[in-house]
Parts: C-alpha cells; sequence; structure tokens
C-alpha cells in the first residue's frame, strides 16, 4: 500500500490526477449492445518489468515524459495491481490473457491451460478471425492466442504475428543487416523454441499486411528494436484489418538481464514513447478514433535493490514487493480522464473488465470485474 500511496501522490503531484475513489457510482460505460458491437480495446503490456524508480517514483520520472505529461492525465491510472503468479514473461503474459494465473513452464512450448480473452471474445460474440490479434514480441509466444481448453481451442483464439519470424522471410537476402533484431530472449539467450506454421502463412500475413522493410526503416528511430517492430506491424494491423481486440506486448525493456542498467533505461524511454505514439494512432485511424479503449500495464516489476536473495534491476526473482506491485493506465473511450485509483486489484482482473466491457463473460477467468471500470 505505501508503493500505491507514491504512485498517488506523485501523479497527482506531476500529473494533475484526483483520486478517484468518490466517483465510482458514476461509471461512463454505456452499456447498449449498438456501442458493444463498435467497441474496440487495445492492450499494450509495458513488458520486460520496469519497477518505480525507473518509472512513477520522482527521481524515475524522466524516463517516461510521454506516459507522464501526455497520457497519465486523459487516463484512470490503477497504483496498485499485484502479480501472484509466476514472475516469467511468457506464463505471466498468459496469465494476463487468460484471468487466471497459469503455472505452465515459462520456456516451454505450449498452449495456456485456460481459455484466452481473444476465444471468449469470439466465441461469444461470435466474430470472425480477423477481429482478434496478438503481436507478440518473442518466438516464445506464438501459442499465446489458444488454449486447447474443450469447447475452445484451435481456432478459435487470435492470430498471432512473431515480427521477427516476418522480418526474416520480409527482408529475405537483406536478412543480416537485421540480425540484431532477430535475437529471440534476453534471459535465456541460447533458447531458441520450435514454431508450428510454415511459410505459406508467414506469406498470406505478408500480402494482408502489405509489410515493407523499407517503410519500416523509414519509420523506425532505431532499427535495433524488437518493439519499433511491433508498433510497425501494429499500426498495419490497424490500417488493414481493424481487430476489434488487438494485444501487443513489448519487451525491450527485458534487456535489464544483460547487467547493463544503461540499456535498461533507454528500453524504458522507448516503450514510454512507443505507448504514446500508438495511442496517437488509434485517434488518427477512422476504425478507432472515439470507441477504443487501450490499457497499459507491466506483466511484473523488477527486483529491489535491497533484497539480498535478488539481483536489482538485473532481474525479477524474488517474488518481493518490487517485483509483484505494478500499476495500470486505461485510456479513451468510456474512461474517466485524470483519475488515480488506490483500490487493489490483481493482473488477472483485466481479462473480466474487457469481459464487461465488450459483452463476453470469461467463465473460468479466477479474476474479478475492476469496478471502477464496470
Amino acid at each position: 500500500m505505501s508503493v500505491s500511496r507514491t504512485r498517488r501522490e506523485f501523479l497527482r503531484d506531476a500529473a494533475g490526477l484526483a483520486l478517484g475513489g468518490a466517483l465510482i457510482q458514476a461509471s461512463p460505460f454505456v452499456r447498449a449492445e449498438s456501442v458493444r458491437k463498435k467497441r474496440k480495446v487495445v492492450v499494450v503490456t509495458f513488458g520486460g518489468g520496469a519497477r518505480d524508480q525507473e518509472t512513477f517514483a520522482p527521481e524515475g520520472q524522466e524516463n517516461i515524459p510521454h506516459m507522464l505529461n501526455e497520457m497519465a492525465p486523459q487516463s484512470s491510472f490503477f497504483t496498485h495491481v499485484t502479480n501472484q503468479g509466476i514472475l516469467g514473461h511468457y506464463v505471466a503474459t498468459a496469465s494476463l490473457a487468460t484471468g487466471v494465473y497459469e503455472t505452465l513452464n515459462n520456456f516451454a512450448s505450449v498452449a495456456p491451460e485456460h481459455p484466452t480473452i481473444f476465444e471468449y471474445f469470439r466465441k461469444e460474440l461470435k466474430r470472425p478471425l480477423s477481429d482478434a490479434w496478438v503481436v507478440a514480441p518473442s518466438n516464445g509466444f506464438h501459442r499465446i492466442g489458444e488454449s486447447e481448453v474443450k469447447g475452445f481451442g484451435p481456432g478459435q483464439g487470435a492470430r498471432v504475428i512473431l515480427p521477427k519470424r516476418l522480418l526474416g522471410l520480409t527482408s529475405s537476402a537483406g536478412t543480416a543487416d537485421f540480425e540484431h533484431l532477430l535475437h529471440d530472449n534476453y534471459e535465456t539467450p541460447l533458447y531458441t523454441p520450435a514454431l508450428a506454421g510454415g511459410e505459406v502463412e508467414l506469406q498470406q500475413l505478408e500480402t494482408i499486411l502489405k509489410l515493407s522493410i523499407g517503410d519500416f526503416a523509414a519509420h523506425a528511430r532505431t532499427l535495433s528494436s524488437p518493439d519499433e517492430l511491433s508498433l510497425y506491424i501494429a499500426k498495419r494491423l490497424m490500417r488493414e484489418e481493424s481487430p476489434s481486440l488487438l494485444w501487443i506486448t513489448m519487451h525491450d525493456i527485458d534487456v535489464a538481464h544483460s547487467g547493463a542498467y544503461s540499456l535498461y533505461i533507454e528500453g524504458i524511454r522507448r516503450t514510454d514513447r512507443l505507448c504514446a505514439e500508438l495511442w496517437k494512432a488509434i485517434q488518427t485511424e477512422p476504425e478507432y478514433a472515439g470507441n477504443t479503449t487501450m490499457f497499459v500495464l507491466p506483466d511484473f516489476g523488477r527486483d529491489s535493490d535491497f533484497d539480498a536473495g535478488g539481483n536489482g534491476f538485473q532481474h525479477h526473482r524474488t517474488g518481493d514487493s518490487a517485483s509483484r506491485t505494478t500499476w495500470m493506465m486505461a485510456l479513451g473511450a468510456g474512461v474517466r480522464q485524470g483519475v488515480v485509483y488506490d483500490t487493489p486489484i490483481q493482473s488477472i482482473d483485466l481479462v473480466p473488465s474487457i469481459g464487461a466491457m465488450m459483452g463476453f463473460s470469461p467463465s473460468q477467468s479466477s479474476g474479478k470485474s475492476i469496478r471502477e471500470l464496470a
């Protein structure tokens, strides 16, 4: 709770946000079916794990100028989000996507053990495959889009785009120029997962999205960032497919595992900028402007400098408060602007909250709908 209060006071002083507890009974969400059919949701994980002292603590504010000055004043900001599950990136993201703390092997090529938000969304609302997409940061996330649960499972979830695989296809002979982008995992660099699916599907995706390496190179500020590539892919998806449910997992911050603090900070600053760029893109796309809710939240934090069992910013292994307590920002359609909430919530509450917003029921989720968003 002290972490929560620190974030609240900082946001109140720096960004002018107001305490929102008294406004709970006046929810702005409209439940009319016609509105729900038009509603779009974009989820961005501020992935890789980032601590308060490099972000929302006073000493970290210089690293998040876009989130602090542009996005927070437009948002409902939740200061106390806990992850009570396994602190591995794939398993934590799977937990976010199912609303259940998954227990799968973080480095195994397996599907989530429970139905995903994409399966609930498509099955109950009878949405086509083109209406739910995931842009994943590494090849280890290739099975995040759907479970193998009876009644859900293969063919019922989201299409998953692995930008690094697409890059290898579209750059063909010039792949060596982008070799630094194809590095798959910061925590276990030698890990290379086996992937299903062939080049035919990749070529179909290339055609659908009208991908161009030249166009990507022209718009990216740096060609060394996988997250820059993910943002480029997400914008193409919004333009060409206009999915109602789009999930993007950022991952550059996890370079902290290399032990280079400067690269960790660079990753935070880049992710801050890319989140703001995506929010601006949402405002300019006709299919998204005015009817989209965007969520930004970390998968978890990183270890404290004062825990003898950890390695500070470099890892997320101790399970201390710095690694388990994070935040969430909600912006856009139906969200109160400039409000901060201290109410403790869990990361698995995201799925039922989006379900209440879009009109589907995640029956196997363990989370609860966040009443400030219901």
